[in-house]
């Protein structure tokens, strides 16, 4: 039809609305008719098929949402009419239309969001309409607010201002405004119109806009929302606007000022948004030189971009995920770092594409309506079901309608309107049982290697037997704290410690051996670990065996120790024997007047390496 083109090229996604071979050249309907007879899904039951309401919408159009606040989601379509009049706002409660109101511009995107915390809760509904956004409450005119004007080029701006005051004709003003254009200067919709019109009605144009005041508006070309401080569902949002001037404006809900303003090298034609704006959020752009810009919070301008096989139709948000349809009949995956996940050949080109969510099955899913009358719900590149319909559907969407929790809800290139309602027993398969998609060879379990089934069967195990292996392990654990009570028992009562117990007398004892035999010589080191106290009346006492060694002191009377510095005593160990073996020798610190030592320490003795060689 003629009125889909121009459908392409306000939203910048020519395939989205007629079918497209894979070098986008469109295909008759009767192409599209003779395409074999395909098997529907059973996981479906029709609620509405009603050929009569003459919509003309986009799925960015579509919402469904509690519009009046009573518990019942309605379905709220933005009608593009013939894209030049007879555009309206249509609300769906049930399968009769309960309200219509007109829209003054061709609409680009419906939003439902809430901008108060008044009871009871509903939200409100947003129109993104040439220059301005509606606002709707209870689906009553709220407020509108309009993109603020761009400047203008100096010499439009003189030019008309010649031709208000009479010093400039009609040819001479257009001859002005094609130079501006050819040089790729932005003009304002006057002038823009008037490089339009035959030259035998330039004069009357002029004449009648001349004294109007020139301005220069942008458009909205892409609507979507974002919370503001609560991730809760009905928490207070923001709305999200792109432009035809390449911008991405974020305005406030509750004062309508723009909170934040940033700049794309494209006009932008799909958004996606997540995140809180107080706290931190990421924007997701899709624009029309192929490439999908991220803005975050604080940002200027995008700070990466990926690049795109072909222009998108479609891009949505599932899980963590951005996926995108493109005119080239993939569907593609990317993470929000940029990276591709994973990419999808279809059968046909893509018209809408929708987001499927279940989050009492914790399902997500991508909805792509194609157009050889086909609906296929997508899980990352596998097709997991497919829904034929009886026209192509250019509209679509899933969520919540009057009372049902899963309602998808399609509408067809010739207008008509169709709901459809998930079966409760209905279950979604991740490639095995689902049409299409990898073989099922891919899904058989691979043998796994000796280690990796050992590291398995030992993992099963602990998981069976975690009590008593727990038991097992403090049973342990006490034994070993117990054995190292005692041994420390027996270290104090032996006075096999390196440090005195004594309060009285703080002995720190460290004992060296020097030379490689026979002949050695041991070194004792005394300190007095006191800060003020001198230590008198020490001696110094071995205990070896005579058999193996020979000793030139026994007995080293100490002197008087000083708090602080370390005392020296040596003596020479001869070795006796000639078999290679070596012993320990005890070096007692004795103190007058006690019957145990201070200190106790072992010399383990090195080998005699005259002996050894």
């Amino acid at each position: 039809s003629n009125k889909q083109p121009e459908m392409s090229e306000v939203n910048q996604a020519g395939s989205a609305d007629a079918p497209t071979t894979g070098d986008g050249a469109e295909v008759s309907g009767e192409a599209s008719q003779q395409q074999p007879q395909q098997q529907s899904s059973d996981k479906w039951l029709v609620a509405l098929k009603d050929p009569t309401p003459g919509l003309n919408t986009l799925s960015q159009c579509m919402v469904l949402t509690d519009v009046t606040g009573d518990g019942e989601n309605r379905l709220v379509v933005a009608d593009l009419g013939d894209t030049r009049t007879n555009m309206r706002l249509r609300v769906y409660k049930g399968t009769a239309l309960a309200m219509e109101n007109t829209i003054i511009d061709l609409p680009v995107g419906v939003a439902a969001f809430y901008l108060d915390t008044n009871t009871p809760r509903s939200p409100a509904v947003a129109v993104a309409s040439g220059p301005s956004v509606f606002i709707y409450k209870n689906m009553r005119p709220y407020f509108r607010f309009t993109l603020p004007p761009l400047d203008l080029h100096p010499l439009e701006e003189e030019i008309w201002a010649a031709a208000r005051e009479g010093r400039a004709s009609a040819v001479q003003v257009r001859g002005i405004i094609e130079d501006l254009r050819n040089q790729g200067a932005s003009i304002t919709g006057r002038s823009q119109r008037l490089l339009a019109l035959h030259p035998d009605q330039l004069q009357e144009f002029v004449e009648a806009y001349k004294t109007a005041p020139l301005r220069r508006l942008s458009v909205v070309t892409a609507l979507d929302t974002l919370k503001k401080s609560h991730s809760e569902e009905d928490a207070i949002s923001c709305l999200v606007m792109g432009t035809e001037a390449c911008q991405v404006q974020v305005l406030d809900p509750q004062a309508f000022t723009v909170l934040a303003k940033m700049q794309l090298p494209s006009p932008p034609v799909f958004l996606c948004s997540s995140g809180l704006f107080d706290v931190d959020y990421r924007i997701v752009a899709a624009c029309r030189d192929g490439v999908i810009y991220q803005l975050r919070r604080g940002a200027k301008e995008a700070t990466q971009g990926i690049r795109l096989r072909a222009s998108a139709v479609g891009m949505i948000r599932v899980d963590k995920h951005i996926v995108v349809a493109t005119m080239d009949r993939q569907l593609s995956g990317y993470s929000t770092k940029g990276k591709e996940l994973w990419r999808a050949a279809l059968p046909a080109g893509v018209t809408a594409l929708a987001p499927l969510s279940l989050p009492s099955k914790g399902f997500n899913a991508a909805l792509v309506a194609m157009d050889n009358n086909t609906v296929c719900v997508y899980k990352d590149k596998l097709e997991v079901d497919r829904l034929v319909t009886e026209d192509v559907v250019t509209g679509i969407r899933f969520g919540r309608y009057g009372r049902e929790e899963a309602t998808l809800v399609t509408v067809g290139r010739s207008g008509g309107l169709a709901i459809y309602i998930l079966k409760r027993s209905a279950k979604f398969v991740d490639g095995a049982g689902g049409v299409g998609g990898p073989p099922a060879k891919q899904f058989s379990r691979l043998p796994l290697p000796k280690k990796t089934r050992l590291f398995v069967d030992q993992t099963l195990r602990e998981r069976d037997c975690a009590v008593s292996m727990h038991r097992q392990f403090l049973h342990d654990l006490y034994r070993l704290r117990l054995m190292t009570a005692e041994n420390y028992v027996q270290a104090l009562e032996t006075k096999a410690t390196p440090i005195s117990a004594s309060k009285d007398d703080p002995v720190k004892l460290a004992c060296t051996v020097q030379g490689v035999g026979p002949v050695f010589r041991l070194t004792v080191g005394l300190q007095n670990a006191s800060l003020t106290t001198a230590i008198a009346g020490l001696g110094i006492s071995f205990a070896y065996d005579g058999l193996l060694y020979r000793l030139e002191k026994v007995y080293i009377p100490v002197p008087y120790l000083v708090p602080g510095l370390t005392y020296n005593f040596s003596t020479i160990v001869e070795c006796l024997t000639d078999k290679g073996i070596a012993d320990a020798i005890k070096v007692y610190i004795l103190k007058r007047d006690n019957d145990s030592p201070l200190v106790t320490g072992v010399v383990n003795m090195p080998v005699s390496e005259s002996f050894v060689v």
